[in-house]
């Protein structure tokens, strides 16, 4: 397992390497939803190669990038149980050096959804991940489906700027109550995990309406509002049921693909969650 810290080191090492090449890009404080991605690269791919980098790009000023997790020493170890042919490790001064001025804005799905609660999230997505694009040349990448937005916005680089990559999405991972798995439950209590498992309990209440029959949305979001409204320590940032593709919200009766997200605050904590849902497969 090779680890290489600069982008010259990392092209000179690409050069020598042939056959697909399987791309996980993270941010650290790497859980068992990471790890999956990373086994489903060994499965799909000869050759993978994961970068950890705590993009700043990504957070706003009043985000949590100074008390975001890092554990280095911990993610390198959990990799060691994979087939991992080399960890990319930049720092900020190797991603953005002085003077570095450019930046990829995607400008439909960015808008909505995590788009409207952090205005300039994605476009620091969009950048770092066309940056790891292009200094890993990858042959497949692969993301997660609890960053559902994310997922479908790197889908759209990837078509729009023509790059010759499979983005594989792959599916949440969650904890035993339900809760999905974040790097940011770190930040929670056990008796906090306990209380943002209703986030999933919500959002199964509202599948199984879906699953029945129930096709107005207003209806689906007022049971998902509910059973997360219940809980006094848990805040909601929105509530979506929107287009799967265009991720435009729904108003009156559904009749196409969806998305069911949720933005939750629980104290300082901000946690996301989502299913899709499959109007054409249910009739």
């Amino acid at each position: 397992m090779k680890t290489i810290s600069t982008i010259q080191k990392f092209r000179k090492w690409r050069k020598g390497i042939t056959g697909s090449i399987g791309f996980v890009p993270t941010m650290g404080a790497l859980h068992e939803g990471h790890l999956a991605l990373v086994a489903e690269s060994n499965k799909t791919c000869k050759n993978t190669v994961v970068s950890i980098y705590l993009n700043p790009a990504q957070f706003a000023q009043c985000e949590d990038l100074t008390t975001y997790p890092k554990t280095i020493e911990a993610d390198l170890e959990k990799l060691t149980n994979f087939r991992v042919d080399c960890i990319f490790l930049p720092n900020d001064s190797e991603m953005y050096p002085d003077g570095f001025s450019t930046r990829i804005q995607e400008n439909n799905l960015s808008c909505l959804l995590e788009g409207k609660s952090r205005p300039e999230f994605f476009s620091g997505v969009t950048t770092i991940v066309a940056k790891l694009f292009n200094i890993v040349e990858p042959t497949h990448a692969f993301f997660g489906e609890k960053d559902a937005q994310q997922l479908r916005i790197v889908q759209k680089l990837v078509k729009d700027l023509n790059y010759p990559i499979h983005i594989i999405s792959c599916p949440i991972i969650r904890e035993e109550n339900g809760l999905a798995r974040s790097s940011r439950n770190d930040y929670l209590t056990e008796a906090e995990h306990k209380i943002a498992s209703n986030i999933n309990k919500a959002l199964q209440n509202g599948k199984k309406l879906l699953i029945s029959g129930e096709h107005n949305s207003q209806i689906i979001k007022d049971e998902i509002t509910q059973i997360i409204g219940a809980e006094k320590l848990l805040r909601i940032d929105y509530i979506s049921v929107a287009d799967s593709h265009t991720l435009v919200e729904i108003s009156g009766k559904i009749e196409q693909d969806i998305l069911v997200s949720v933005a939750v605050y629980l104290k300082d904590t901000r946690l996301i969650d989502n299913f899709s849902y499959s109007i054409s497969s249910s009739r």
